[in-house]
């Protein structure tokens, strides 16, 4: 991969970051309950605060896609670091999926079936998007790892 394009998509994964940072911080006072809310009670929710638990998984997940590129870049993709950064990109967007369910729960056991379709729904995308990712790179940290194995019996015979 030539470094213009790595360098590319590093920024945008920095921009992606940014936007999602400024939309979690944004969002809250968008919401009609928190309309005569203080700051505290609009960020301190308690559904508002296990997003932001849940979001941390999201940012370290988008730091180790920005090192995955750094290791491309590099030529050393295959190498264990690389592995590792893909296993802890899988890792995040598994728990992700387990933060959306609990926030699913939360939004059915307080607000009944009929306001809360709109939030299901956006549960079910990040729910699908997650598991995209986790697959892809569950099968990326395969072909990775076979590849690091083989290239350490290739350097031990050598």
């Amino acid at each position: 991969m030539k470094k213009n394009s790595i360098i590319f998509l590093q920024i945008v994964i920095v921009l992606i970051g940014i936007g999602t940072l400024a939309l979690l911080l944004w969002e809250p006072h968008l919401e009609g309950v928190n309309a005569h809310a203080t700051l505290f009670q609009m960020y301190f929710d308690p559904f508002i605060v296990v997003v932001y638990i849940g979001s941390v998984a999201f940012f370290v997940a988008l730091y180790q896609a920005v090192k995955v590129l750094g290791y491309a870049g590099q030529n050393k993709i295959f190498s264990q670091a690389a592995v590792k950064a893909l296993r802890t990109i899988k890792y995040c967007a598994l728990a992700i999926i387990g933060f959306v369910v609990v926030e699913e729960i939360f939004i059915m056991l307080n607000h009944g079936n009929d306001d809360a379709t709109g939030g299901i729904f956006m549960g079910v995308l990040i729910t699908f998007g997650s598991i995209v990712i986790a697959t892809a790179a569950a099968m990326f940290e395969r072909i990775l790892q076979s590849a690091v194995d083989i290239k350490s019996e290739n350097d031990l015979t050598v």
